[in-house]
């Protein structure tokens, strides 16, 4: 766990032992949640499920209630890292749309600072957590005079802004957790904040699943008496598909107000003393049994970034394709260089383990560990009975150490040639790595030419894991599309295992291979994303899109081959994307591909093109900056003239706003790796530690003699002291103490901040 992470769990267990020093009468006091049974589920617990908005307190002294202030013995000392102390809640709204296999929700919220006292001002950070894949595209603050906006922007590489970004002011605390501090809150003082992203929903057994964080601890429900607080949730759904939706019974009572072919809407608006206590959730499906889909044409705006028209290909594999099950042949290649030393390669082998013991008996295996060279469990591939995968287990214990470098290429290179020439059965590469290396593109050429040449066969599908922030994940992202796979990655040790086993649960669950697409011949200037066809799993949804000139057929032909091995065809009608935000729903993927082509090509024009489409969908990217900007309400006096009177001057006052942007976040994009770090086998989540404050001071104090040497002789020194009397020895001593206590007292003051 990085230290950012550890600061927050600490700072709001400090937070809520803070909080018991407000007083709110007779009525309530606020109370920090019971006690777990462990300190890993306690630390788990107090990370955000639901949207809050926290205080943050580095001087506990301003800690009080602000409307009836009370008796609190004083506190010395600041917090560190900054106490959040969670803020109670008042109101609490979503609006979710979702079509095809996306949702946008809108959350608006508002929440009171009633923890800090009205003569006093502290910062506040909000924290968002998403649903499945989310996407975070924009963020709104109000306050009584002065507002917040975040937006996308495009800084320059060699700008300062980098250095001066700091964690705590905006990013994502976990890959699914989004956080953004608001500065300088009045304390009383109510906060109205609105929240838009995506996410995914669930897809499995023929079933979409929609799942909004929506469970609120009781201590953000406001102190005093029990007055009733509204919440509300409103539905939409699009299926786009032209057929009737069955709902499954929702978490939450909604009730239906419109009904129509693939539309539904519904309302949940409830007057309630606390507020909800589990997640949103509602499920769906579309009554067919077969595999199903259609074909989204859709007409460039005149904003869009690509004037080509756009369309996109959606198969579902529907519950009865999903029955059948696959023959896997499954390799897992796993780094084991230095740098996946400690509880990274733990996780990792219990990840390996634990997807193992999935296998069906009739499935076979091996593994193969690399850094500068390879270990193989087993040349062959073996059948995976109980005693294999222990004698597995027991290989990976004595071969699964941490030490030498990263060699991608002869890892890979032996993997595809094991799997090659696979009739019957198909061949699964799992490759696991923590790091990044100069030849990655010269790796994703080799691999197109070595997977192309097997034409027909089954060639095998590679699935790329990326543990942490120093490998490329845009090369394992390419490599995936390349060998007809997908990528996911586990941003530390300890979501290792889950990670694993969604992306091992998704592979094992493919239901259709080889797929083609007939009838596109005949456009012009045609581009399909991705270039290679991924397989269709009954975990997700296949989607495939592109831009293309020239006119469509009613009709495409999906082709391709079951788990029996027999061919399979369906054909998907062409419609127009009637009340569907196509371009929307793709942004996150359209952008995800072309910076995956723009890394692979080095294409410069490529990358502008991503950071436009950013900018203007809010979709994050590797080229764009998110930055917070600033409204202030400024009043200005105007002298007027009055006719009619020989005075006549009066003033009148204007109110004008001034926007201004205040912060330039830390990148959130995935990024390309870090070769620095994956040469010197630098431990995810590792951070140089910096100086302590007595460190700093000896080191101020050795740079001040140093440049005191350089300007002075010593001998001079030395000859000129021998020559003084002892009452100017005496006033020369004092005069030199009280130097050195002054400069003593600006180093303190340089280096503790004032403190």
């Amino acid at each position: 766990m990085s230290t950012t992470t550890d600061d927050f769990t600490r700072g709001v267990e400090d937070g809520l032992r803070l909080s018991k020093r407000i007083y709110f009468g007779k009525d309530r006091s606020v109370a920090p949640p019971k006690p777990l049974m462990s300190m890993e589920k306690a630390r788990r617990s107090l990370y955000p499920v639901s949207p809050m908005l926290y205080a943050v307190i580095f001087n506990p002294g301003i800690v009080d209630n602000p409307d009836v202030p009370s008796y609190q013995p004083h506190v010395h000392g600041r917090c560190d890292p900054p106490a959040l102390i969670p803020l109670q809640m008042n109101g609490i709204d979503i609006d979710v749309d979702c079509c095809l296999d996306t949702a946008f929700v809108t959350l608006t919220g508002s929440w009171r600072v009633h923890c800090v006292m009205g003569s006093a001002t502290c910062d506040c950070r909000l924290a968002i957590p998403m649903g499945l894949e989310g996407s975070i595209l924009g963020v709104e603050v109000e306050l009584i005079r002065k507002s917040y906006k975040t937006q996308l922007v495009v800084v320059d590489e060699k700008g300062d802004t980098e250095n001066n970004a700091k964690p705590e002011d905006g990013g994502f605390l976990k890959p699914h957790i989004f956080t953004l501090t608001i500065p300088q809150v009045d304390g009383g003082s109510n906060i109205s904040v609105k929240v838009r992203w995506s996410q995914k929903l669930i897809y499995k057994d023929g079933d979409f699943t929609l799942d909004v964080p929506f469970s609120f601890p009781e201590y953000v429900t406001p102190a005093g008496k029990k007055l009733t607080k509204k919440e509300k949730i409103q539905l939409s759904v699009n299926v786009g598909l032209g057929t009737q939706v069955m709902c499954k019974e929702p978490s939450h009572p909604l009730k239906e107000q419109k009904r129509a072919v693939g539309k539904l809407v519904f309302l949940y608006e409830a007057e309630v003393l606390s507020w909800s206590s589990s997640d949103f959730v509602f499920t769906y499906s579309v009554p067919t049994s077969n595999a199903f889909g259609g074909v989204f044409l859709q007409s460039p705006s005149s904003l869009a970034i690509d004037q080509k028209e756009m369309f996109s290909l959606y198969l579902f594999p529907g519950p009865d394709l999903s029955k059948k099950v696959i023959k896997k042949e499954v390799l897992f290649v796993v780094d084991i260089s230095g740098s996946m030393k400690g509880r990274t390669i733990e996780a990792t082998k219990s990840a390996v383990i634990a997807a193992l013991s999935k296998l069906d008996q009739e499935d076979s295996f091996s593994i193969l560990a690399f850094n500068d060279q390879t270990f193989l469990y087993s040349s062959t591939l073996e059948l995976a009975t109980e005693e294999a995968l222990q004698k597995a287990t027991d290989w990976m214990g004595m071969n699964f150490i941490p030490g030498g470098g990263t060699n991608m290429s002869i890892a890979l290179d032996q993997a595809v040639e094991m799997l090659s020439g696979t009739k019957r059965s198909v061949p699964m590469i799992f490759f696991i790595t923590d790091g990044a290396v100069e030849n990655e593109r010269q790796i994703c050429e080799v691999m197109m030419k070595q997977l192309k040449n097997q034409g027909s066969e089954l060639c095998p599908r590679i699935y790329t894991f990326g543990i942490g922030s120093f490998c490329n994940h845009y090369f394992l992202r390419m490599l995936a599309m390349i060998g007809r796979g997908y990528f996911v990655a586990a941003s530390d040790p300890d979501s290792i295992v889950s990670r694993m086993e969604a992306l091992f649960s998704r592979a094992s669950s493919t239901v259709l291979l080889n797929i083609a697409i007939d009838g596109l011949d005949d456009l012009d200037a045609l581009q399909v994303y991705p270039s290679v066809i991924s397989d269709l799993c009954s975990e997700g949804p296949l989607i495939v899109f592109g831009h293309y000139r020239g006119g469509f057929s009613d009709t495409l032909k999906v082709k391709g081959l079951l788990a029996d091995m027999s061919n399979f065809t369906i054909d998907l009608k062409v419609q127009r994307a009637k009340d569907i935000p196509l371009d929307k729903i793709l942004a996150k993927q359209q952008i995800e591909h072309y910076t995956s082509q723009a890394w692979f090509l080095q294409d410069k024009k490529l990358e502008e093109k991503v950071a436009k489409m950013s900018m203007q969908s809010g979709v994050v990217s590797e080229y764009t900056r998110m930055v917070l900007l600033e409204t202030v309400q400024v009043q200005e006096k105007q002298a007027s003239t009055s006719s009619g009177t020989k005075k006549g001057k009066k003033e009148s006052v204007e109110i004008r706003e001034k926007v201004e942007m205040i912060k330039v976040l830390q990148r959130v994009g995935m990024g390309f790796g870090n070769l620095i770090a994956t040469v010197e086998n630098t431990p995810q989540g590792y951070e140089p530690k910096l100086p302590d404050q007595a460190e700093m001071l000896v080191r101020a104090a050795g740079n001040c003699c140093v440049n005191l040497c350089g300007k002075c002789c010593c001998m001079c020194c030395i000859q000129a002291c021998s020559r003084i009397n002892d009452q100017c020895a005496i006033l020369v001593t004092q005069i030199i103490t009280g130097l050195a206590f002054f400069g003593c007292f600006a180093c303190c003051e340089l280096c503790c901040g004032g403190d």
